[in-house]
C-alpha cells in the first residue's frame, strides 16, 4: 500500500514537471511576422465609456466599475486584487515580490529589485511584480493603458486558470521592447493546457502563436491594449486597431486577469543589473460586459 502511494506521487510530481516544461515551451514566440499593424489607424478615444474600439458602443457594452481599477487609491486594491502571485513563484532566475508594485500618480508601477536585503529562494537572482485579480470572469472586453519596460523583462497582461479539469490562457500582451531586436514586435498568444471531455478533452497542451510586426517602438510610449472575447471568437486590439482575431475553440472557462513583468529566455528576458531602474507603468483596467449577450 505505501508502495502504491510511492509510487502515484512519484509519477504525478514528474506530471506536474512535464507540464511546467511544456508551459514554458509554449511561450516560445515565433522567428516570422504573419503580418504588419495598421497602427496608423489608432482610434482617438471619445470617451471612458465604452471600450477604444467601439467608441459607438455598437457592441452594447456595459462599463464593470465594480471590477475596473484606475489606480488612483494609495495602495494596491486588495479587495480587487491579490498583491502578488498566490500561486507562482514565477519563472527563474525572477522572483514575484510584492513590494516590487506600487500605486503612484494614477499608475500601478511594476519594478525590479525592491525586495531590499530579503534573500530569495534558491535559483532566483531578481524580483519584480505581479497582481492578480480576485474576480475571474467569462467573455467580455478587457482594456488597459500601459507602457512597457525599456528593459529585458516581459511586460504582461493576461487571463489565466487553474482547475482540475481547465487550464487554459489568453495573453492581451507578452512583450519585451526592452530588448532592442524585439522593439517592433507585437505578440499574441492563446494556449490550453487541458480541457474536459465535453470541451474538447484536451489532454497535450497547444497553443495557437502569432507574432505581428509594429512600426513604432512599444517601449516609447503609452499603449491601450483590448481584448474582445465571446463565445464564438477572440480579438486582439492595440490603441484600437483589430490585429488579430480567432475563433473560440476551448476558451470558455472563467479566467482571472494578471498583470506582471517577469524573466522569459524565450525572449531575451533575462536579468541585467544596468538597466534596474526602468518601470512597467499601467493608467488604468477596465472591463466591460456585452448586453448583446
Amino acid at each position: 500500500m505505501q508502495t502504491n502511494q510511492f509510487l502515484l506521487t512519484f509519477f504525478g510530481l514528474c506530471f506536474l514537471g512535464v507540464i511546467s516544461v511544456n508551459a514554458q515551451n509554449l511561450t516560445i514566440p515565433p522567428k516570422n511576422y504573419v503580418d504588419t499593424v495598421a497602427i496608423e489607424n489608432a482610434v482617438e478615444r471619445v470617451n471612458n465609456k465604452f471600450p477604444l474600439s467601439d467608441q459607438n458602443n455598437d457592441g452594447q457594452w456595459k462599463l464593470l466599475k465594480k471590477f475596473s481599477d484606475e489606480f488612483d487609491g494609495k495602495a494596491v486594491n486588495e479587495k480587487r486584487w491579490y498583491p502578488n502571485n498566490p500561486k507562482w513563484k514565477g519563472r527563474q532566475p525572477t522572483y514575484f515580490h510584492g513590494s516590487n508594485v506600487a500605486i503612484e500618480n494614477g499608475e500601478a508601477v511594476f519594478r525590479i529589485n525592491k525586495h531590499g536585503e530579503e534573500e530569495l529562494p534558491e535559483g532566483y537572482t531578481h524580483t519584480s511584480g505581479f497582481i492578480k485579480s480576485k474576480n475571474k470572469f467569462l467573455y467580455g472586453y478587457f482594456e488597459a493603458e500601459m507602457q512597457l519596460m525599456d528593459a529585458p523583462w516581459v511586460s504582461g497582461f493576461w487571463m489565466t486558470n487553474v482547475s482540475q479539469d481547465w487550464w487554459t490562457e489568453i495573453d492581451i500582451c507578452e512583450n519585451d521592447p526592452g530588448v532592442e531586436y524585439n522593439r517592433h514586435d507585437l505578440n499574441s498568444n492563446i494556449h490550453v493546457f487541458r480541457a474536459p471531455e465535453d470541451q474538447g478533452n484536451v489532454t497535450e497542451h497547444f497553443s495557437r502563436t502569432k507574432k505581428y510586426y509594429i512600426p513604432v517602438e512599444l517601449q516609447k510610449d503609452y499603449h491601450v491594449w483590448g481584448l474582445e472575447w465571446t463565445k464564438e471568437y477572440i480579438r486582439f486590439y492595440i490603441d484600437g486597431v483589430l490585429f488579430r482575431e480567432a475563433e473560440n475553440t476551448h476558451w470558455h472557462q472563467p479566467l482571472e486577469v494578471n498583470f506582471n513583468n517577469e524573466s522569459n529566455k524565450w525572449f531575451g528576458a533575462l536579468p541585467d543589473d544596468n538597466r534596474l531602474n526602468e518601470e512597467f507603468r499601467v493608467k488604468y483596467f477596465r472591463v466591460w460586459e456585452s448586453k448583446q449577450q
